[in-house]
């Protein structure tokens, strides 16, 4: 493919940005009543509004023909007919299946995927049941108070975010625990919390080899063991997530108590899957069910809606002009409600991992700046650390700024006193960051206030804000199970068309593979009693230096 800079549309792109890049937000909204109207996206109760980032009335059409020019539509029914575009890997990436309300047959190799699919769905949802109800008990016949959710990455972050996001609609008889770290201190902090007799430990590895997932499982059967005396206890405190039937099996586990995924499962993209297992638990079958049923309907959005009103669409192509065109390679998520203070995380890996890559399809060097450095913290605790930066920082950070119009609970003044300040702190943040404050205004703000004249020669310059940074708003109704689908399918499918504009896989993970594969060479080293001379200096004196000091 040749690169997408020598397009037509990138060309117009990069006249234009010269053309627009001096304009100052606060001026294009004075110049045009009808800049939010013109920049905004309305679905259902979900309203995206992206006036303030740094367009024109040209930007998004010209944007389109970007991504018209990168066959964003071809590569768009690539995945959803199920065809291999993670080709380095051989696999489909279709996630989008897991979540197919509508029961339309998907093929993956010719073959229906939907009734393996509504199969697996169906034992989630029997088994959460059992465990909700007390119908399964415990080995000493007591019922499920703690499910233990031992994975990493994707079989991690996904569950755990879902289940803190939506913990108003969780059960209050199970408590859901989450562990991925190998440092033994997750493991170990978490089982203090634990009753051995009341505990269910849900082990999600899609191989059943994942060396941080396996020596958190051995340790936890370990423990399991020590405390009820019998090795029999593991078939009633144990259930594995994998397509490692064997292993499975060698652990202890119970082949009944083993669900199911499939290798065109990301990981990242998969707890949409038997994955969820410990959401299904926590919020129950229905809940999930409604979980799935936002992210397809955002689906169908992503395959249906004209691009210029199709939320994924948009949000990519704004974050494509703000990282490679004005070189904002940085990006915040800033959700304005408790339960989601996981979603940076989460968006984190799913961007990061996706699109961390600077290999074209086609095995060629990218000449531009791929996936943002994404991170970001909870509402309004970041408006006391790193807000700072977002305002008076030389790094321009583009936001997202998540919001809910009603919270999940009922607190303070009228049972909405905390939401109403909340809500506040989030439109004034859009507000600020968009509108800035010159050193005049400074100035004349503080001479309002009576401050003598050699202060105000002090201060005014630290008080003024350039402004002119860009931030999207994303508001909803309430966070529940399907708005919760909605917003991740939303950040899946932008990450998605950025890829395809960047020409690259964003279904696989070589970056992670490697980190593991020299982990692998290096732990018999600090095994080894002897002095280490296999690698380098530096890393051969890190380990002796650790081995001399264990």
């Amino acid at each position: 493919m040749t690169s997408i800079k020598n397009s037509d549309a990138w060309i117009a792109l990069v006249d234009h940005h010269k053309s627009i890049k001096s304009a100052e937000m606060r001026d294009l909204f004075n110049e045009d009543e009808n800049r939010f109207n013109d920049n905004h996206i309305q679905y259902d109760d979900l309203l995206i509004d992206f006036s303030k980032n740094r367009i024109t009335k040209d930007t998004i059409p010209l944007l389109i023909k970007l991504s018209h020019e990168a066959n964003l539509n071809l590569w768009r029914d690539k995945l959803f007919s199920g065809e291999k575009i993670n080709f380095s890997e051989n696999r489909s990436a279709l996630h989008t299946a897991l979540r197919n309300r509508s029961n339309t047959p998907v093929l993956s190799e010719g073959k229906n995927v939907m009734p393996e699919i509504n199969e697996s769905i169906d034992k989630m949802g029997n088994f959460s049941e059992s465990v909700r109800s007390g119908e399964w008990k415990g080995f000493t016949g007591k019922r499920i108070e703690t499910i233990v959710n031992i994975g990493i990455g994707g079989s991690d972050l996904g569950p755990a975010m879902v289940c803190k996001a939506l913990k108003p609609y969780g059960t209050k008889n199970i408590i859901p625990l989450f562990v991925s770290n190998v440092d033994g201190a997750d493991l170990a902090q978490t089982l203090q919390q634990c009753d051995p007799e009341t505990t269910l430990f849900i082990i999600a590895s899609k191989t059943f080899t994942t060396q941080e997932t396996m020596t958190n499982a051995f340790s936890a059967r370990e423990w399991l063991i020590s405390k009820l005396k019998d090795s029999a206890a593991i078939s009633r405190h144990f259930v594995a997530i994998s397509t490692n039937i064997t292993a499975v099996e060698d652990f202890g586990i119970a082949k009944n108590n083993m669900f199911k995924f499939w290798d065109w499962v990301g990981g990242r993209y998969s707890l949409w899957s038997s994955i969820g297992l410990p959401i299904a638990i926590f919020i129950g079958i229905d809940n999930f069910k409604d979980l799935l049923a936002g992210a397809h309907e955002i689906d169908n959005h992503f395959k249906t809606a004209p691009p210029e009103k199709n939320i994924p669409v948009v949000l990519a192509l704004i974050g494509i002009w703000n990282i490679n065109f004005f070189n904002f390679t940085t990006h915040a998520i800033l959700p304005y409600d408790q339960g989601l203070s996981l979603l940076p995380s989460y968006l984190q890996q799913l961007d990061m991992e996706s699109n961390g890559k600077f290999i074209d399809r086609e095995g060629n060097r990218i000449c531009l700046n791929t996936g943002p450095i994404l991170w970001g913290e909870s509402g309004t605790n970041g408006q006391h650390a790193f807000y700072q930066l977002l305002h008076q920082g030389k790094e321009i950070v583009p936001t997202d700024f998540l919001m809910p119009i009603h919270s999940q609970y009922k607190i303070g003044e009228n049972g909405d006193g905390h939401h109403k300040i909340l809500i506040s702190n989030f439109i004034a943040q859009t507000k600020s960051l968009m509108l800035g404050k010159t050193e005049t205004e400074a100035r004349d703000e503080m001479l309002g206030k009576g401050i003598p004249k050699k202060d105000i020669d002090l201060l005014a310059s630290h008080k003024s804000f350039i402004g002119n940074r860009p931030s999207t708003s994303i508001l909803f109704n309430k966070l529940d199970p399907k708005t919760l689908g909605r917003i991740i399918a939303i950040y899946e499918h932008k990450i998605f068309v950025q890829g395809i504009i960047w020409n690259i896989n964003s279904f696989d993970q070589w970056g992670v593979e490697y980190g593991k594969q020299i982990a692998s060479l290096v732990l018999p080293e600090l095994r080894k009693k002897t002095t280490t001379t296999a690698f380098d200096s530096s890393t051969n004196n890190l380990i002796n230096y650790t081995k001399k000091n264990l």
